[in-house]
């Protein structure tokens, strides 16, 4: 689950992390009135989306030439103005694609003298199964490029869990960002705050872009991205209740209450499969036949009918499916009630497209039985190679 930048910054400041007065907006008088509570007379009007890039973004309905998610005002007047282009307007940056994000919040805050831009992150990672804090003396809105043509500027520090954060860890941190003195030692405290905020909240990442000197020496977050674990949000419903759907696609969130692992992606062939590794390999084989899978669909090991049938729906909800591909693995379910359960879903969803379905594990005799005696064009596959050679072939049968 990821959250909105002022929510990060009022996150990581229980921990004592040191961030600029800021203040969200919902409206352009509040807005205003935000700016009004702060010291100036700089302000910082910022877009608040689940996107990065918001600096150099543009916004859909103004026009190439006009400025990006990220403002700064010398006035209230100018606070206004920004407000009433940003609030309502499609943001368009390099993370959303072209359909761009509407904006519905802003976050107002006081303006920084910087003198400095650093980056700071921290991951989960899988192949060492530790956590590892990223830094870089190159922060500000190229970082991307940074990694991509100058990765000697990046360095990796991996902390074990089981130790957890040492004070050598902090000074490494100083070390790679090159800082002396006070700014040192407040590397080294903000690093350790840091690390509490990551494991204390169950983030999955923590993004600081940038992390600036200020021209009273001041370390400060400017700016921050901030996910979670969801399988962990059980335990914070603090973390919970700074959901915002109207950040999410609607698919996804009817897919969540099903308990379904769905994403959308760009093809034409929709997928529904038990298991995230076969669910990999479907579509890759759906690509490796030379067409593209319009998502992930991941019904889990207890694929019910209940199950079944919203994932037909959400499936062909999305416009752009012109066949569905079943690949299910019927262990712990077996085949012939997942059988029973596609029969069902495909009579009650009146289902318009072509219809492939490869089971195998236990009772897959029954199941295979079942589907050819229901009276339905469901088209069955012997392997995983066969059902992606059959449901390309009736996808392209339409084109």
């Amino acid at each position: 689950m990821n959250i909105h930048e002022y929510q990060a910054k009022e996150l990581l400041a229980k921990f004592g992390v040191s961030i600029p007065k800021g203040i969200a907006a919902m409206t352009v008088a509040e807005a205003v009135e935000a700016a009004k509570q702060l010291p100036g007379p700089l302000y910082v009007v910022k877009s608040q989306i689940h996107a990065g890039g918001r600096g150099k973004g543009k916004f859909k309905e103004l026009g190439p030439d006009a400025k990006g998610g990220v403002r700064l005002a010398k006035s209230l007047e100018e606070v206004e103005s920004h407000a009433k282009e940003m609030l309502g307007n499609t943001l368009v940056t390099i993370q959303t694609g072209e359909a761009g994000k509407q904006v519905n919040r802003l976050y107002v805050t006081d303006g920084v003298d910087i003198g400095s831009e650093y980056y700071l992150s921290m991951v989960v990672d899988r192949a060492t199964g530790r956590i590892a804090l990223i830094v870089s003396t190159e922060g500000g809105m190229d970082i991307e490029e940074v990694a991509h043509s100058t990765p000697e500027k990046i360095t990796t520090i991996v902390i074990d869990p089981a130790q957890g954060f040492m004070p050598h860890h902090g000074r490494a941190v100083a070390f790679a960002l090159k800082l002396k003195g006070d700014l040192n030692k407040q590397a080294q405290v903000m690093a350790k705050q840091l690390y509490d905020a990551f494991v204390a909240l169950d983030c999955a990442m923590l993004e600081i872009n940038p992390l600036a000197e200020t021209g009273d020496g001041q370390l400060q977050v400017l700016d921050t991205k901030m996910s979670f674990d969801s399988n962990a949000l059980y335990r914070h419903p603090e973390v919970m209740a700074l959901r915002d759907e109207t950040e999410e696609d609607p698919a996804e969130i009817e897919a969540s209450k099903y308990d379904l692992a769905y994403i959308k992606l760009d093809g034409n062939i929709g997928c529904m499969v038990n298991g995230a590794g076969l669910a990999m390999a479907t579509m890759d084989i759906i690509k490796l036949n030379g067409e593209f899978p319009a998502n992930f669909l991941d019904v889990g090991g207890g694929a019910t009918k209940e199950k079944v049938t919203a994932a037909f729906k959400i499936i062909l909800k999305d416009p752009a499916v012109k066949g569905i591909l079943v690949n299910i693995f019927g262990g712990i379910m077996k085949c012939d009630i997942i059988a029973d359960g596609i029969v069902a879903a495909a009579k009650e969803v009146n289902l318009s497209v072509p219809l492939v379905v490869r089971l195998e594990g236990t009772n897959v005799e029954k199941g295979k039985e079942i589907l050819e005696g229901s009276g339905l064009p469901i088209v069955s596959a012997a392997d995983l190679g066969d059902a992606a050679q059959k449901i390309v072939a009736e996808v392209r049968k339409i084109a």
